[in-house]
């Protein structure tokens, strides 16, 4: 049988999560208002330099994925990857605030490179450490418990993003703070190194009973072709894009909805609206943790998309701050539901594939989903100019604010968001891990898994 992962390597693992999520909300929350109400890129090619960031990452994610699942070496699979993506990662968080002056064009270009750096060394780290989870963790009672440490660590990483910035940022959508945004990623940048440093001495372990796998891993064709032909797989790709659309959007609007409907400018007091989301979900993790052990990833998971759909309704009406306040709050509820899943369920997609082939292939399978990711960023960002332009806003002005723009502002922090969740709901029902099927599986694994570890040994 598998060595069960101890209590402190499990948390020390889970610091690698802190890095990976500061990191890359701090790009999500504040890239795009930053090049376009700070820089004041034209809203269209902000959007248009999203469009050709998608085209690199089909094949930067799902390429990364493939290599590392084939790699072997004395240092492991991951470890290569994961040590040589942080650092150059750390430091492309600064220089993502820095681009020239004066022209658009030049603008563009430098928006355009820099975010597709950023993107390939932050996948470099990201899906190496996130694929270790269903290795680490083999079964749902253990992966339930570490994932209780993993996403309240998550979370934190999470609260870092949205608070930490607005100590060094004084307004987030106003012109002139360039150089506040790159004091506040430099901050970042060095807790994000310090983060990971702990991971990778404390908290990477690979398991060598699957140290022969990348032997018989898969060319980068075959192992897209293989990842696709997955049902379950499918069925859950569709529903995490709907996912990663919303926690897009919501962050991206936040200022705008707290600003100019709520009449709250500062940006700390702004950040603290988004802190009480994440600290709900933080509050009611160990719930979701307790309600996917003993129902299955699939109905959790349903639960967890409906009842944060619903959450969304108050910010159609909402006008003032304590209603504002107990909106955050709840949405915070459906949003711990939904994070606990994502790896819980990816990882249960993970073993269902090693059923069928007979190799663990969760860097192929995390490549293809940062891919799906990406793709909501595109989505997200062309609602956003959908709605704007729509209205009469392509470039930042916020003297121009009409009734219109307020209304499209509640439109994208309600209606297309339960959109989004609704089409995922619709789409999970297809899944076809229940809790029954995924015991089932798990006994093929464990007659697997004694194989290699004989084989290991021999």
């Amino acid at each position: 049988m598998s060595q069960t992962i101890s209590k402190r390597t499990t948390i020390a693992y889970s610091f690698a999560g802190i890095a990976d999520t500061m990191s890359y909300q701090l790009f999500t929350f504040y890239i795009f208002n930053f090049y376009f109400a700070v820089v004041q890129l034209d809203l269209w090619l902000v959007t248009l330099g999203y469009i050709l960031w998608s085209i690199w990452n089909a094949i930067n994610d799902p390429l990364l994925g493939a290599i590392s699942d084939r790699t072997s070496s004395k240092w492991g699979r991951r470890k290569p990857f994961i040590i040589g993506g942080i650092i150059p990662l750390c430091i492309i968080m600064i220089l993502l605030w820095t681009p020239p002056k004066g022209s658009q064009i030049l603008a563009f270009i430098y928006f355009l490179i820099i975010i597709n750096l950023f993107d390939t060394f932050y996948t470099m780290y990201s899906l190496n450490q996130t694929s270790l989870f269903p290795e680490m963790f083999v079964n749902l009672e253990e992966r339930a418990k570490a994932n209780n440490y993993v996403q309240i660590f998550n979370i934190i990483g999470l609260l870092f993003a949205a608070i930490l910035p607005s100590f060094f940022i004084s307004e987030f959508l106003g012109p002139g703070v360039e150089a506040e945004y790159v004091n506040a990623a430099i901050f970042m940048a060095l807790l994000a190194a310090i983060f990971a440093f702990v991971f990778i001495k404390f908290g990477l372990k690979e398991r060598k009973e699957y140290s022969k796998d990348p032997e018989s891993a898969p060319s980068f064709f075959s192992s897209v072709k293989l990842t696709f032909k997955n049902k379950a797989f499918r069925a859950y790709i569709l529903t995490n894009f709907a996912q990663w659309y919303v926690f897009g959007l919501i962050p991206i609007i936040n200022p705008y909805f707290l600003g100019f409907i709520i009449k709250i400018t500062d940006a700390f007091i702004q950040s603290l609206f988004l802190a009480l989301t994440f600290i709900s979900a933080v509050i009611f993790m160990t719930l979701w943790s307790k309600y996917f052990a003993n129902h299955g990833v699939k109905k959790g998971q349903l639960t967890a998309l409906a009842i944060m759909s619903l959450t969304f309704i108050p910010f159609l009406f909402v006008w003032e701050m304590i209603g504002a306040i107990i909106t955050y709050i709840l949405i915070g509820f459906g949003f711990a539901g939904i994070i606990f899943g994502r790896d819980v369920i990816m990882a249960s997609i993970i073993d269902f594939d090693e059923v069928n082939t007979g190799i663990r292939r969760e860097a192929a399978y995390y490549g293809v989903n940062a891919l799906i990711i990406r793709f909501s960023t595109i989505a997200v960002s062309l609602s956003i100019a959908l709605v704007f332009n729509t209205t009469g806003w392509r470039i930042y002005d916020p003297a121009t604010v009409t009734p219109w723009i307020l209304f499209g502002i509640r439109l994208l922090m309600c209606v297309f968001p339960m959109a989004a969740l609704g089409l995922g709901f619709l789409l999970l029902l297809r899944f076809p891990i229940t809790k029954e099927k995924y015991i089932e599986i798990k006994q093929e694994l464990e007659k697997i898994h004694e194989e290699k570890i004989k084989k290991t040994a021999e």
